[in-house]
């Protein structure tokens, strides 16, 4: 065999070996950690992910457009504990359009801790408004069965038209929802009071546009995070992961602007859920698929 022959056959296969020992080696030095699979196919089609409030090692996590108003409590290796059911509008055929993340924090009750379910889904920009459900977590989330929350629903409008959004963040901090647009060149991030009666309808405030360089649909923002003690921020698209460290007098839009640490992230079948750990230490994503893997890393 010739040695030409000989080299066009070693150098793919080194190639190849390189690239699997790479690979291993991310994952031994945890990098990238697979903490599970989802574990029912009832979650086939998770589009957010958030961690309790009250409750080490609980996540919550819900399907997108297509499921009714429910959303699921799960270990951080896939299981499945408690599925919440809430009510939803009247008008909605299923009591929700679109709901594509999902977030907790601060509410009414200084003494409790809030879920807010994100029905923000619109993907031909139709829509009058889009609808946040605020549910206090209860011990019930967390017992294994069917239970059910009472759901307080606030109507947001945009104020230059219906968008399209995957991103809802809560800022503990200044006390605000954070909606990020998904689509375009530019996303559009917008923020709302977190206080609000049961059925208000305000319009947002757009505070700023981020562009992110790359390919659509690659690029379009699919889902975004605020640690609890509001310090750190993750947005992700379908194919990168952006992170901020926030100083204590910033707003978060501001903090955004700024340029973003990019981190590791494992390119998912279709990945629209990121959410942080408890105690800020790591971040966990998903995607939809039934038995999609649940992946854990470390913040920096």
């Amino acid at each position: 065999m010739s040695r030409t022959k000989k080299l066009n056959i070693l150098i793919p296969v080194i190639f190849a070996l390189f690239l699997g020992a790479y690979a291993r080696h991310r994952y031994m030095v945890r990098q990238i950690t697979i903490t599970g699979h989802l574990q029912d196919k009832e979650m086939n089609e998770i589009s957010g992910i958030s961690a309790s409030g009250i409750e080490k090692d609980i996540y919550y996590v819900h399907n997108d457009s297509g499921d009714t108003s429910r959303f699921f409590s799960i270990s951080p290796d896939g299981k499945l504990i408690s599925t919440i059911y809430f009510k939803g509008a009247t008008k909605a055929e299923k009591g929700v359009v679109d709901c594509e993340d999902i977030a907790v924090g601060p509410g009414p009750d200084s003494k409790k801790s809030y879920v807010y379910m994100g029905d923000i889904g619109d993907n031909y920009s139709m829509r009058k408004f889009i609808t946040i459900y605020r549910m206090a977590e209860q011990p019930s989330f967390f017992k294994e069965g069917v239970t059910h929350a009472t759901a307080t629903p606030l109507h947001l409008k945009y104020p230059d038209g219906p968008k399209d959004a995957e991103t809802l963040m809560v800022d503990p901090l200044e006390k605000l929802f954070y909606v990020v647009s998904k689509r375009h060149d530019t996303v559009g991030i917008y923020t709302a009071p977190l206080a609000y009666k049961a059925n208000d309808t305000v319009v947002m405030t757009r505070r700023a546009k981020l562009f992110f360089a790359g390919f659509k649909p690659f690029k379009w923002i699919t889902a975004g995070d605020i640690s609890k003690d509001g310090r750190q921020i993750l947005l992700k698209s379908y194919e990168k992961v952006y992170y901020w460290k926030r100083n204590e007098d910033e707003p978060v839009w501001k903090v955004m602007q700024e340029k973003p640490e990019e981190l590791n992230y494992q390119q998912e079948r279709q990945g629209e859920a990121i959410g942080f750990t408890a105690e800020g230490k790591g971040y966990y994503t998903t995607s939809e698929g039934i038995f999609a893997p649940i992946y854990y890393y470390n913040t920096p």
